[in-house]
């Protein structure tokens, strides 16, 4: 299974071809799971109702999971610390939380935000990479 993340969403929904965009447009549909905080960062930048509405109905083809409760919170906890403790502090919780749902779920995550990258390299996330 494959997260694919805002930074991706985002592009595509506006039009812009990245090898990440290409990569989610021949991902099959069973395979990609939308999460409940790429779902908010996703539609919470569409100012029109319409465009609103037809977004969540695209996102709603796809398997959603929450990705929080209280396993994910310590964990993603415990990766900043270690984060901190190479000398690298994560940049956002959201993406601190995405990361870790993904290292402990064992899902791929597709993504083109640099903010991943120490969790790549240090934790262990596994990244599609186009």
């Amino acid at each position: 299974m494959i997260v694919v993340d805002s930074s991706v969403w985002i592009d595509y929904f506006n039009g812009r071809s990245t090898s990440e965009t290409d990569a989610l447009s021949r991902l099959p549909a069973p395979q990609i799971i939308i999460g409940d905080l790429i779902m908010t960062e996703v539609l919470q930048g569409f100012a029109s109702e319409n465009d609103f509405r037809g977004v969540r109905k695209v996102l709603a083809a796809f398997e959603f999971r929450p990705m929080g409760g209280s396993e994910i919170a310590l964990a993603a906890a415990r990766n900043h610390r270690a984060l901190r403790a190479r000398g690298v502090t994560p940049r956002g919780t959201i993406d601190t939380i995405i990361a870790t749902f993904c290292i402990v779920g064992r899902h791929g995550l597709l993504h083109c935000d640099r903010d991943f990258d120490p969790f790549e390299r240090h934790l262990g996330l596994r990244v599609l990479r186009p």
